[in-house]
């Protein structure tokens, strides 16, 4: 027998009578960033001293110390319900309803709106179910896109949730908050020639970061606490949202019922319309479009659940099944609202108020009219308070979920390596939910609430519809892989999905080009969004090429 003959017989010799323990030279070829601190056991004594038996360490012994501190999965289908929910109904339902009744002037159309809005992302939300069944992982679509598509794709989708998607949405909601807190509260004021400073983009546009800089600080105080909250455990981040989501459902109920009981309505105003006769059905078309744009940010945040679909008790059935029952609670919610608002309220007189208030530099809620019809003067301050309660339920469950998309990236060695690590202590991603702070901080000082919210939804919608249209490639591409859950109508349902998605997507750039051209806008708002997200390509080149291995 030649020399390696002998030599492969006394490795397998070795590993016979070694069966169970670590070869040596296993340290020597595996690279350190697979198993964390495995320096640790680069010889042969920290082996022996570490083992519980006085002998040689086993693999099973090494891998079980070494291995990363991974999130537990303690979240119930009732408070994953109670995420979805929370993280849905927000301060859209308050804040869109009277610009929109201004773009459309027609209560058969406002209505119409929020029902073609509600079933479109229910389309989306039963389409992303079948994804979330397949790949119950903390990421959410992000992870969905590495498989669909490629990691270039899913590193966009990524960047964009951190860059303004979900940090926007956070940024917005949390400004809403303090909105509605200035109406017991009046924030302090810089100078005007302060609040006048502006940083100029080129092509863009303008942002203003002085302006109502008191109301920011606020938001950015807001913002401060319930990352802390978060950081410091799932389970007191999500009992929060439990309680705060029921405590908005209570409130949003109690309006309805008591703008039909006490609102000294009317049922002649679901008739009446200021659209003139004769108005070209390509205006009525464009109203329409761009009124959904309220709609869609109000039904925003449906996507949310996936991305803590590492901590969800048996994910590949509870998170369709959260997504579906909240989508159905919401559009049913939202529905009533807006009967409630039409009954108390004619649209065309929401269109004048809003339009009065707007002039004025100051905002409309048309929450607050109906609940004065029948609270009086506490009608105001107890929708103000309604909004705190909803809003803050929304800022506490989006901050949760969204950092656990750059956590998983970052486990996947393409994005900061800091941010893929798990506290010790709380086992929540703790330096990715500082980060996303931080971020969504400095959008809170970069504009205002209609910039931040038409920002990101318009850059949502391009990769709802990708991730939509990635149930067809998967369908395609892995047909043999397990699905807990199909999607009905298929492949009807994301079909119709990803051809609304595209026709909104065109219309709403079309239309902040002409708004901008016009003056009416300082920003491109859409454009912006779409940089934010190319900001990220080199950041993909540099970890593409670096390629860390995975910390699991």
């Amino acid at each position: 027998m030649g020399s390696r003959g002998k030599k492969f017989k006394r490795g397998l010799a070795f590993m016979r009578f070694n069966s169970y323990n670590l070869p040596l030279r296993y340290f020597n070829h595996k690279p350190e960033g697979h198993f964390p601190g495995l320096n640790k056991y680069k010889n042969i004594e920290n082996i022996k001293s570490n083992s519980t038996d006085g002998g040689y360490m086993s693999i099973e012994q090494i891998k079980e110390e070494t291995k990363p501190t991974e999130l537990l999965r303690q979240v119930g289908l009732i408070m994953a319900i109670s995420f979805a929910i929370g993280s849905i109904i927000g301060s859209g339902i308050f804040k869109k309803p009277a610009l929109m009744a201004s773009q459309l002037g027609s209560p058969v159309l406002l209505i119409l709106v929020w029902v073609v809005a509600g079933v479109m992302t229910l389309f989306g939300a039963l389409s992303i179910a079948e994804l979330s069944g397949m790949f119950p992982r903390a990421g959410g679509q992000y992870v969905f896109f590495n498989k669909s598509y490629n990691r270039f794709v899913g590193f966009l989708y990524g960047w964009a949730v951190f860059a303004i998607i979900q940090t926007g949405s956070i940024a917005s909601i949390a400004y809403v908050f303090s909105d509605s807190l200035g109406y017991f509260f009046k924030f302090f004021r810089l100078s005007e020639s302060l609040e006048a400073f502006s940083i100029h983009i080129p092509f863009l546009g303008d942002i203003t970061p002085l302006k109502y800089f008191g109301l920011k600080l606020t938001t950015i105080g807001l913002l401060c606490f319930l990352t802390l909250i978060n950081y410091l455990g799932v389970k007191l981040g999500g009992a929060v949202q439990v309680t705060f989501t029921g405590l908005k459902i209570f409130a949003v109920g109690v309006i309805v019922v008591f703008a039909f009981t006490a609102g000294h309505g009317d049922v002649s105003h679901f008739t009446q319309t200021t659209i003139p006769v004769g108005t070209a059905s390509m205006s009525v078309f464009i109203a329409f479009i761009v009124a959904m744009s309220g709609a869609f940010w109000a039904y925003d945040g449906w996507m949310n659940v996936t991305y803590i679909g590492g901590e969800i008790k048996n994910a590949q059935r509870n998170v369709p099944k959260a997504m579906f029952i909240a989508m159905m609670v919401v559009i049913t919610v939202y529905i009533l609202v807006n009967l409630a608002y039409i009954y108390v309220i004619p649209v065309d007189e929401m269109a004048i108020r809003y339009r009065e208030a707007d002039a004025a530099g100051q905002s409309y809620l048309v929450a607050t009219d109906v609940a004065g019809s029948f609270w009086g003067g506490l009608g105001g301050s107890l929708i103000a308070a309604a909004i705190m309660i909803s809003t803050f339920g929304t800022v506490n469950g989006t901050i949760m979920m969204s950092a656990r998309v750059p956590f998983a990236m970052a486990r996947e060695g393409h994005f900061f390596k800091g941010l893929g690590v798990v506290h010790p202590t709380f086992r929540t991603p703790g330096t990715a939910l500082i980060v996303q702070g931080i971020w969504a901080s400095v959008l809170v000082l970069s504009g205002t609430f209609d910039q931040l919210t038409d920002m990101l939804i318009f850059v949502s919608w391009i990769f709802y519809a990708a991730g939509v249209f990635s149930v067809i490639v998967l369908r395609r591409k892995m047909p043999k892989e397990e699905r807990p859950y199909r999607v009905w109508g298929y492949p009807v349902v994301p079909i119709v999905f990803v051809i609304f998605a595209s026709v909104y997507i065109v219309f709403t750039l079309y239309n902040d080009i002409v708004a901008f051209n016009k003056g009416q806008t300082p920003l491109i708002n859409s454009v912006m969004g779409l940089a934010l997200v190319a900001v990220g390509i080199p950041g993909y080149l540099y970890w593409n090429k670096k390629n860390k291995p995975p910390l699991s």
